[in-house]
């Protein structure tokens, strides 16, 4: 496979091979206030805080000041087990893609921003060029070339400073926080799942999984109309969060000790009847088979968790109950519409934060985000000042 501009541009042995490049130990100090520090996972499965050098933006390309980064169920997998997929950590990786920031320079070219704009951060950075299909049918998520930063080899804005392409940044109104502006990638997934779907006004639906994924899936479906929502997880807290944010959805704690099915009969006990649309989003085998146990005739199961692979499902029970199984690789042109539906006060993301820490205590709030008993939903890592 090619080289792509972009593969080249974000080489990660441009920042691991520069003699300013250190990994900060336990006594270590960043070498200056405004030092370009972030938070790398490496093949050895261990989390550290790191200073690398400053970017300068080249033609096109902008220098962000990284205000506010949300970790991730993913950025816990790659640094907890050392890939996703045929992902797989195999040297320094910088973590993060929930991100928003300040412009604070601007590259050759660049007219349609200025020093001071507040945006939010796509980070999938495709191609682009007309010899590709995806990109040229508008299914850049799945550009064979994409540049998706977090996922190895590629670093992520999980920290100070970052250049990016001024195309692939999304203008924040004055009045979204830069907290809204990171959520807005797990709200983009969301969306993305939903508009898949085809969930339409007053259809019954499930949401797997209360994290992050799951409550901005919650939100979005109750913007859209289902109704009635039910909602499963294996803890309490996170059914409790889902109920604080809708309080007329339907909560069912996962017994790990139950079958599927016999799961599926509780769920539907509880919203009262079988469901037009599945909103899956823990990518874990079991859940999905309690899903399509839980699913009407002619119904969607919609996958937007990622999980193990290979995976076994229960194939007849869809085939005869005629299920539409989905899955979704990320998003295509949802921010535009996430920020709106932020910024008219459609969907509020806020209360999904629960801990926020500063960009130097990068190593805390990954060990809180990994530790359920910590009964986090989204760990937000800001540098504000």
């Amino acid at each position: 496979m090619a080289c792509t501009h972009n593969q080249r541009l974000y080489d990660p042995k441009q920042v691991n091979t520069s003699p300013d490049f250190k990994v900060l130990g336990p006594n270590d100090t960043p070498s200056s206030k405004d030092a370009n520090i972030a938070a790398f996972y490496n093949e050895k499965r261990e989390i550290n805080l790191v200073e690398k050098p400053k970017p300068k933006p080249g033609p096109g390309q902008v220098l962000l000041h990284i205000r506010a980064t949300g970790i991730c169920g993913s950025d816990i997998h790659f640094w907890r087990h050392g890939r996703i997929g045929n992902m797989i950590v195999t040297d320094e990786c910088g973590s993060g893609h929930e991100s928003a920031g300040e412009v604070v320079e601007l590259g050759e070219g660049v007219t349609e921003w200025k020093v001071g704009d507040r945006v939010a951060i796509e980070v999938g950075i495709p191609c682009f060029q007309p010899s590709c299909e995806q990109c040229r049918t508008g299914k850049y998520n799945g550009c064979p070339y994409v540049v998706f930063l977090s996922a190895p080899p590629y670093h992520g804005t999980l920290t100070r400073w970052h250049v990016h392409p001024a195309q692939w940044l999304h203008r924040l109104p004055d009045h979204m926080s830069y907290e809204e502006g990171a959520l807005c990638e797990p709200l983009t997934v969301a969306l993305s799942g939903l508009e898949a779907s085809g969930l339409r006004l007053g259809e019954p639906a499930l949401v797997c999984g209360a994290g992050p994924i799951g409550l901005a899936a919650l939100l979005s479906a109750r913007a859209a109309g289902a109704a009635p929502i039910v909602i499963t997880d294996l803890f309490q807290n996170r059914l409790d969060t889902a109920k604080a944010l809708v309080p007329n959805v339907r909560t069912v704690l996962v017994d790990t000790a139950l079958s599927p099915e016999d799961q599926a009969a509780k769920i539907k006990e509880a919203v009262g009847l079988k469901v037009k649309v599945a909103l899956e989003c823990t990518g874990f085998e079991g859940s999905i088979s309690t899903a399509a146990y839980c699913i009407k005739f002619g119904g969607t199961l919609m996958v937007i968790g990622v999980g193990k692979s290979p995976q076994t499902y229960p194939f007849m029970h869809l085939s005869l109950n005629e299920i539409t199984m989905k899955f979704i690789n990320r998003y295509v042109d949802q921010y535009p519409k996430a920020i709106r539906l932020i910024s008219e006060g459609v969907i509020d993301v806020k209360p999904l934060i629960t801990h926020r820490f500063k960009l130097e205590d990068a190593m805390a709030a990954f060990q809180v985000a990994a530790d359920p008993k910590q009964g986090a939903i989204k760990v937000q890592i800001q540098d504000l000042d």
